[in-house]
């Protein structure tokens, strides 16, 4: 008889809810979300464990009570079941606030990601870029937004050379100079000050009423905006003069990649070519193409789920091709008046693909976390 192989690694706790939702944050950070949606924790206590979470689309009556068979303690829904302002939640409505209500019941937290995930590098789009065969790290954005997080200012101070060191050293301490991984940064260009105090001044460099021209320093640093103040005290504190010159510029931050992708194929490509290989990969029941079969197309416009007129806005040309969810009738009909083409993959089937990465990330971001796919998540369209 063999002796049972035991592990001596210690097993990782659960973690709560908000440790996962800072998670998600990490992976798709809500600020990236279109201003009309709603992401982030809809439902649930932040102070409860989480063991097991289920990942779906559309959060349906079938997902439900497979996430209740399951023992979930977490759905994350990737279009949120609740969308505008909830009146009331009621367990026999054929609404969304149906299936709310059962979680809610059932002990279930429910989390959205949507146009979050959407902009968000590694999201739904660009796992749609690499079915494509496009790098995402080649593609450019439909639009840019604010780079989510505290914005910061830069302080610049002017101190006599025998201070800097010691007014460079009190700001730091105080939270300035902080870029990334690197603290204590700063810049430093020599300079004149002059000044001419009042009889009611003692100047810490040269005489009351007499003009003085001294020998300093530009010092220049990077100040989040929660510290300013104290950083400013430890300024005045640290500087010798009784009225140190600071000056404090806003400034904005780098932009990042916000909706959609734009980028290049690897080789030309023939439209119903390109729409088969998208079926096959994104396991679609069946696509939909606007143009000439046969038209080559070079460069891919990707916006899952619904594109509406935002294609648009990368002034679409003979060689383009549009790859969405879904594509209303009169956008289809200037995608066809620009010379463009389009794939359309199914609004569900487009964005579905981009779970199975997610399911990876948040795998390895949070081991102890049991993740899984909805096996009831389904296409609502079947072909005829």
């Amino acid at each position: 008889m063999s002796a049972r192989r035991v592990s001596t690694k210690p097993r990782r706790a659960a973690p709560t809810l908000r440790e996962v939702c800072d998670g998600l944050e990490r992976i798709a950070p809500t600020a990236l979300a279109q201003s009309w949606d709603n992401v982030g924790l809809l439902a649930g206590d932040p102070n409860a464990t989480v063991r097991r979470a289920m990942l779906c689309i559309d959060l349906m009556p079938a997902v439900v009570t497979e996430a209740i068979s399951a023992d979930v303690q977490l759905i994350v829904a990737y279009h949120p079941p609740i969308f505008k302002p909830v009146g009331r939640l009621l367990a026999d409505s054929r609404e969304t606030d149906s299936q709310v209500f059962d979680c809610i019941a059932a002990g279930i937290a429910i989390y959205s990601l949507h146009t979050a995930y959407d902009a968000a590098d590694g999201g739904t789009n660009d796992v749609i870029a690499e079915l494509c065969g496009i790098d995402p790290r080649t593609c450019e954005p439909l639009e840019f937004v604010d780079q989510p997080g505290e914005r910061s200012c830069k302080l610049v101070v002017f101190t006599p050379i025998s201070a800097t060191e010691r007014v460079a050293e009190a700001v730091s301490a105080a939270g300035a100079g902080i870029i990334g991984q690197y603290r204590r940064c700063s810049f430093r260009g020599a300079g004149t000050g002059t000044f001419e105090g009042s009889d009611a001044t003692n100047p810490a460099v040269g005489r009351a009423g007499v003009y003085e021209k001294v020998d300093e320093i530009r010092l220049e640093t990077i100040v989040p905006h929660g510290v300013l103040p104290a950083v400013i005290d430890a300024l005045r504190a640290a500087h010798p003069y009784e009225e140190p010159a600071y000056d404090i510029y806003p400034l904005d931050p780098s932009p990042v990649r916000g909706i959609g992708r734009v980028g290049r194929l690897p080789r030309p490509i023939t439209l119903i070519a390109l729409a088969r290989k998208l079926k096959k990969a994104a396991q679609a029941a069946g696509v939909q193409v606007v143009g000439q079969k046969d038209k080559l197309v070079r460069r891919a416009v990707i916006l899952v789920g619904a594109a509406g007129s935002l294609p648009f806005r990368v002034g679409l040309g003979s060689d383009d091709v549009v790859i969405t969810g879904e594509i209303r009738h009169h956008d289809a009909l200037t995608i066809r008046r620009h010379g463009a083409a389009a794939v359309a993959l199914g609004h569900w089937s487009s964005e579905r693909p981009g779970l199975g990465r997610l399911a990876d990330r948040m795998r390895d971001a949070m081991p102890s976390l049991d993740v899984q796919l909805s096996d009831a998540d389904h296409e609502p369209f079947v072909a005829g």
